[in-house]
């Protein structure tokens, strides 16, 4: 057999020739040593579990402050990339916008004077208004005297939305009653160990895991809370209108589009001077000047400028779309799409994914299909 520590072979003995060594006793040694090594090494992975523990309950407190912190939502809609398809014809006008056109609306003496004095981008601001819910913001403007149209997604919330930050909710409070339940069972570990660094290291270990309980619950707690309180406000909303001029308003009733994302709200506290419709003949071509106005991210009644990139397609329901590079920013769904000459052309309404310049307006024809009854 050859010895372990100064590798003399010899014939089977209790100890080396060569170095005295013992052989009985170094195997006890090493074993001891391999023994200690291993609960060392159970000590690093209890440790590791219990820091990927704290990491996720660190990581939970985060979601539930994203789907429940105030003012989370700024109303925008986007679609994906291969969602549009190239489409040249101009929708054709209905009825009712031919019947808009050919209608005057008689101005007040204030109203003249400021339409006569302001440009086409001046009067396009001062009829922008800026609608505040309690879940979002996002943009409007007046297409009758005391008539804002505006998206469907900005005066409603979604339903969707609403369900997922539900499920989050509840898988949160899931999360944090095992969280508990796991604590006490460590806390009772912790009274039958004897002292020593290992009870030294999981008396850190749970106080460490206490606080981020504590930080996660409170803002659970805050989450359903806000939940509770969102809840509410969807059934009965209270949909606020900033003016141009920083007057505040209460919307009236509400009417919505169940074919196009649009919204018409009622304002009889206030006489607007509607955004005039392009002249018949008049169309809106590829590479026009365009400019949008809007609320994006609380920056009221702001005007970004662009071209008319041409008309879209969308191959899930076929509708038609105007497509622009002028900037649409969370805030800016709901606001007027005018060309040069200050003439409404669309209802900005969603950007595409993943993509800077490529937005889109509902042509302003489908706001008088839609609602025409109540505009006539």
């Amino acid at each position: 057999m050859r010895c372990p520590k100064c590798n003399h072979t010899q014939a089977r003995s209790a100890e080396c020739k060569k170095c005295g060594l013992i052989f009985a006793k170094y195997a006890a040694a090493e074993k001891k040593k391999k023994e200690i090594e291993e609960k060392h090494q159970e000590k690093k992975s209890t440790i590791g579990k219990y820091l990927l523990a704290a990491v996720l309950m660190l990581v939970v407190a985060a979601a539930t402050y994203y789907f429940v912190r105030p003012g989370a939502v700024e109303q925008q809609y986007s679609a994906p990339s291969d969602s549009f398809k190239d489409n040249s014809v101009e929708p054709a006008r209905s009825v009712a916008v031919e019947e808009k056109i050919q209608e005057k609306q008689p101005a007040s003496p204030r109203q003249a004077a400021e339409q006569a004095a302001a440009s086409p981008v001046e009067r396009a601001r001062m009829a922008t208004v800026s609608i505040e819910t309690p879940w979002g913001t996002g943009s409007g403007f007046f297409v009758k005297q005391n008539y804002i149209v505006t998206n469907k997604h900005v005066v409603e919330f979604d339903q969707e939305d609403l369900q997922e930050i539900r499920e989050k909710i509840s898988t949160n409070r899931q999360l944090i009653d095992l969280e508990e339940e796991k604590l006490r069972e460590l806390r009772s570990r912790l009274r039958s160990m004897p002292n020593g660094p290992g009870k030294s290291q999981l008396e850190i270990i749970i106080r460490e895991r206490e606080k981020n309980l504590v930080k996660v619950t409170r803002q659970q707690e805050e989450g359903e809370s806000r939940l509770a309180q969102l809840e509410k406000d969807i059934v009965s909303p209270r949909i606020s209108i900033i003016l141009s001029d920083g007057a505040e308003h209460s919307a009236g009733y509400i009417l919505t589009s169940s074919k196009y994302d649009l919204a018409l709200l009622a304002l009889f506290s206030y006489d607007g001077r509607e955004l005039a419709l392009p002249p018949q003949g008049v169309p809106l071509r590829q590479g026009d000047k365009v400019y949008t106005v809007g609320s994006p991210v609380g920056l009221r009644h702001s005007v970004t400028a662009g071209v008319f990139s041409g008309f879209r397609q969308r191959e899930t329901d076929q509708q038609i779309f105007l497509q622009t590079d002028a900037a649409i920013n969370p805030g800016n769904s709901g606001g007027p799409l005018i060309d040069e000459n200050g003439y409404v052309r669309g209802v900005n309404t969603m950007i595409l994914q993943n993509t800077e310049g490529i937005g889109f307006a509902i042509p302003i024809e489908k706001v008088f299909e839609e609602f025409g009854s109540t505009l006539q």
